[in-house]
């Protein structure tokens, strides 16, 4: 039974003797996992923040490209309304709307004028 004891205490001084020297070895490994995991919830945190600031700018460069459509779009009609004018005052210099340029009331006293040809007198 001597041998059986001593056997025994052999099997658990090398138990506690492999705890001592591999508790340490676990407890660092808790520690890392625990790290590890703190570091994974920072990394989704900062790309979960990264991607609300995308979103944002994103939506405001939307808005900004809108605006510009809209600016572009008034350019091209204030372009087309100054070519619009243009054209009108080539009319107007080459006497071809004259008639624009007189009232009814007006159109017998320039009787005879570019501003009533259709309406000259016959005689």
């Amino acid at each position: 039974m001597s041998g059986a004891v001593i056997a025994i205490i052999v099997i658990a001084a090398l138990v506690v003797l492999a705890l001592v020297f591999m508790l340490p070895r676990l407890r660092e490994g808790v520690r890392v996992r625990q790290r590890e995991r703190e570091l994974k919830q920072r990394r989704e945190g900062a790309a979960t923040e990264h991607h609300q600031v995308a979103d944002s700018r994103a939506r405001r460069a939307e808005a900004a490209e809108q605006r510009a459509r809209i600016a572009e779009q008034e350019a091209r009609r204030e372009r087309a309304e100054a070519d619009l004018q243009r054209e009108r005052a080539a009319t107007h210099e080459r006497g071809m709307a004259d008639h624009e340029l007189i009232e009814d009331d007006e159109r017998e006293h320039f009787a005879g004028t570019s501003a009533t040809k259709e309406q000259r007198p016959r005689g």
